[in-house]
């Protein structure tokens, strides 16, 4: 059985709301299916929901993606990267150096 992760459609007309499923791939777009991944909101262009474990379990038993699903895994995996943080000491200190200046354009 070719296992396929892929959208399935579920909002009214003209109001698009997807599913994130894992189905066999010879069953039809809004059939039945194995696992239910995520929702995907169409008009906002946002996850709502994405269940990551059960999504690369599905990945790595060789289930293929959809141009659509590989898209939003990309667009999830960079929203959820780690961002640098920068430190709190040269913040303070810049912030000390500003006050200094000012101070001393007063006197």
């Amino acid at each position: 059985m070719a296992v396929m992760l892929r959208l399935s459609r579920m909002g009214k007309r003209h109001v698009p709301f997807y599913r994130i499923i894992a189905v066999d791939s010879r069953k039809k777009r809004d059939g039945a299916f194995l696992d239910n991944l995520g929702t995907y909101d169409g008009i906002n262009s946002r996850l709502v929901t994405f269940h990551e474990k059960r999504f690369d379990e599905w990945a790595a038993q060789g289930a293929q993606m959809s141009d659509s699903v590989r898209r939003l895994y990309t667009m999830h995996k960079a929203s959820t990267a780690k961002k640098p943080v920068e430190n709190k000491k040269k913040k303070e200190a810049s912030a000390s150096d500003k006050s200094k200046k000012s101070d001393a354009k007063e006197a």
